[in-house]
């Protein structure tokens, strides 16, 4: 009975919860992982109190390591013998629960020797192991369970919408909850709790993720039966064996091109996002106005999430990457050219935080494109080392994110004298504010033209791709 539904699920198109609910999860995921964007640095400095140099080594070989593994998940979650309830649905339940337990150990410091050191990062790591390999098979499962380009578009929009709203809540809620739980547990445990607390809502949002999807993969007994008919049935037609996950990868150029174009996006996000409290503070001279950018730009990123389905049904969600880095070029510069006025940049800036959030509504479904692709090229379902890869220009970014916004700061004669003093000159106020416009306005630029000429895989090409892969394994 279950096998029919699940065969049913499969050939039937997603679910009206899938298409409502897919994402209760990433909103998890964005609240837990925001305690860690805004208060680690805080917590290292200020509660941990932990000397500079320290502070630098935690996060450099914490990120580092972070970005070394960020190609890693994907091909993980397609080596490994499938677990029970499915190659990648599994793993929406079993890993997520680790997450709340090592990540609280990010935010402990229990004594005041070396071990301290070594345990902050050792967490740090392996909190993100834990919570990466779920996040790698949350997205894989679009493409498992949506079969047509206008299914993975709305599953990817709908799940852009959630996880921009996890951005949108953690702005009220955040900072509320490591107050409420410094009077219980006491100031120094306070993050650590709230970082608990989080993972938990995270786990739980993924597990609501799993019953979501349930009958719409293969169970893993049903994948290691099929597979091993399909190989015998290769050897027996070819006489040679199949191509491995490295063909994959080099048969496909789209997927080259995909990665360069995220990667200049993440250029734009984490410089711009990173210089826009020098921005509000020292040309604008108003540091308040740095909150009020981020709800702006998170509550536009909402509308855009919603958007993106009806958009890229219309023009397709290739196009519709193009034409938002492209408007993101022009209210990048604009927002140079009127620089001086602090309302004119925060309304550009907030607009293009609005496509780019667009773009980020999109990827899922074009990586889940390049892994069709791939498979029709290949013989072999490479979904989640494909889907995986989407991680490498995200952690990318999170490296460079210091190493670029401390360039533009240098570039623009920053200095701890100017700090002290509080003075801006006309080429600080300049130089910040093109590490907040025009540098990203560049990256979008090269965005754009990898995303015109790298990427030409059309939504009517994958359809073609599909069917040709249905057929195959029918014949099989």
């Amino acid at each position: 009975m279950k096998e029919k539904e699940g065969n049913s699920k499969r050939s039937s198109g997603i679910s009206k919860s899938l298409r409502r609910f897919f994402g209760v999860g990433d909103m998890g995921f964005n609240l837990m992982t925001n305690i860690e964007t805004y208060y680690f640095q805080f917590f290292l400095t200020d509660v941990a109190k932990f000397a500079l140099p320290i502070v630098t080594l935690i996060s450099t070989v914490s990120s580092l390591v972070d970005a070394a593994l960020s190609w890693a998940y994907g091909a993980f979650l397609n080596t490994m013998k499938p677990m029970k309830w499915g190659r990648y649905r599994s793993w929406l339940a079993v890993i997520p629960w680790l997450v709340p337990f090592l990540y609280a150990f990010q935010f402990i410091k229990l004594n005041d020797g070396v071990a301290a050191v070594v345990i902050i990062i050792i967490a740090t790591i392996t909190s993100h192991i834990a919570w990466n390999i779920p996040f790698v098979a949350n997205i894989s499962m679009i493409n498992i369970a949506a079969k047509t380009p206008e299914d993975r578009m709305a599953l990817s929009s709908t799940r852009a919408v959630w996880a921009t709203l996890g951005m949108v809540l953690y702005s009220y809620v955040g900072p509320g909850t490591v107050a409420i739980l410094a009077s219980v547990v006491g100031a120094k445990n306070s993050y650590g709790a709230a970082a608990f607390v989080f993972g938990v809502l995270m786990a739980a949002g993924y597990f609501a993720h799993f019953k979501m999807f349930e009958g719409y993969e293969e169970t893993g007994a049903e994948e290691i039966a099929r597979l091993q008919k399909e190989k015998a049935a290769r050897k027996e037609a070819h006489g040679k064996k199949e191509h491995g996950m490295i063909k994959s990868l080099t048969s496909n150029p789209y997927l080259l091109g995909l990665i360069v174009a995220d990667l200049t996006k993440y250029v734009y996000l984490f410089v711009s996002s990173g210089i826009a409290v020098y921005y509000f503070t020292y040309v604008a001279k108003q540091p308040g106005l740095t909150a009020t950018f981020i709800l702006v730009s998170n509550l536009l990123g909402v509308a855009a999430s919603y958007l993106s389905k009806s958009v890229a049904g219309k023009v397709s969600a290739r196009n519709t990457v193009i034409y938002s880095y492209i408007a993101m070029v022009l209210v990048l510069v604009l927002g140079f050219v009127f620089y001086s006025s602090t309302w004119a940049v925060l309304i550009f800036v907030s607009i293009a935080q609005f496509f780019c959030t667009m773009t980020n509504a999109c990827a899922p479904a074009l990586y889940a494109d390049c892994a069709i692709y791939s498979e029709y090229k290949t013989g072999v379902n490479a979904t989640g080392l494909i889907m995986g890869l989407s991680n490498i220009p995200l952690k990318i970014g999170v490296v460079s994110r210091g190493i670029l916004v401390n360039a533009c700061l240098a570039m623009a004669g920053f200095s701890s004298a100017i700090v002290q003093s509080g003075e801006t000159t006309a080429k600080l106020a300049r130089g910040i504010s093109m590490g907040f416009t025009l540098i990203p306005a560049v990256a979008m630029v090269i965005g754009a033209a990898v995303m015109v000429f790298g990427y030409r895989l059309t939504g009517k090409a994958v359809e073609g791709y599909s069917a040709e892969i249905e057929q195959r394994k029918n014949r099989e």
